[in-house]
């Protein structure tokens, strides 16, 4: 049984200045977050810039991350496209690595209908004995799924949790009620997806985070999750004030552009990112330092 609480990174992809995965700084990040305490790694999702991987590096940046990971920390796959049958196959690949489940976005672009997506995950679902965690991100795709979407699916045995990356906890209240009118043997996952209100999320009943944060601060955020899922309310939001900066800064032009400077400014990471993204605004570049610097990142 797949039962994952706690601070979950959304892993960047490094990458060399001319865009080539930078395979050893890959091992360098995975050994990090182990060391860190971190709970799990989403490995090529929309920080791991999935969009701009082609199928056969998103299938070996999977099956590397397990054989780095060796069954240290969870390994969760990035499967989601719009189209059914290339999520299939992408689901299908990261059972064969042996990821411990996999990451669903909803379809992007061609807008499917409620109908469209509970047929689409459902497919899958059967098609993939896999733990299988849907995502749902209205702001980047143009797709919402609905509650009552989630909660038709939660029945399904291989699907077993939810990302929610719209920033409206209301929506975790609505889940959270949906599930209780529903029957199932294993309890239904609910993940954070948005880094400001993932610590409230977390104490008003979420499983733990998803987090593009974790990726520079991993052993807060693993700290913030534990607090907040023994009860320890007032310590977990005090620990998460003092991230507000960072987590605005990370999403002051789109992700991963930030974090990924971010990460090579601490020299965790090469520079590269892949077209249409492009490298973090000068602009920004001294008032990032000085939030890094407060949180006794740089010197």
């Amino acid at each position: 049984m797949f039962n994952l609480k706690g601070s979950i990174v959304a892993l960047v992809t490094p990458m060399d200045a001319d865009g080539s995965i930078a395979w050893s700084h890959l091992k360098d990040l995975i050994e990090w977050h182990i060391s860190s305490n971190s709970s799990g790694l989403v490995i090529v999702g929309t920080t791991g810039e999935s969009a701009t991987l082609d199928v056969a590096e998103h299938v070996q940046l999977i099956q590397r991350a397990v054989d780095i990971a060796e069954s240290r920390i969870k390994i969760i796959a990035g499967t989601g496209a719009n189209s059914t049958k290339e999520a299939v196959y992408l689901t299908n690949s990261a059972k064969e690595a042996g990821a411990d489940a996999a990451l669903l976005v909803t379809p992007y672009y061609n807008r499917p209908t409620q109908e469209g997506l509970y047929r689409h995950y459902s497919f899958i679902a059967d098609e993939v004995e896999i733990p299988q965690i849907l995502y749902n991100v209205p702001s980047r795709t143009g797709c919402d799924l609905q509650t009552e979407t989630v909660i038709r699916l939660a029945t399904h045995k291989n699907i077993i949790g939810l990302k929610d990356a719209t920033g409206d906890l209301s929506r975790l209240t609505e889940t959270l009620e949906g599930l209780v009118s529903i029957y199932l043997d294993q309890e239904f996952l609910l993940y954070s997806g948005d880094d400001p209100t993932a610590t409230e999320f977390i104490i008003n009943g979420g499983s733990g985070t998803i987090s593009v944060s974790a990726n520079v601060v991993p052993s807060i955020i693993s700290d913030i999750c534990k607090k907040a899922l023994e009860g320890n309310k007032e310590r977990a939001l005090e620990l998460d004030k003092k991230l507000n900066e960072l987590n605005s800064i990370l999403f002051i032009e789109s992700n991963p552009i930030p974090v990924k400077w971010i990460l090579n400014r601490l020299g965790r990471i090469p520079e590269g990112t892949r077209l249409p993204l492009t490298k973090f605004s000068e602009k920004y570049y001294s008032e990032t330092e000085l939030i890094l610097k407060k949180l006794s990142l740089l010197n």
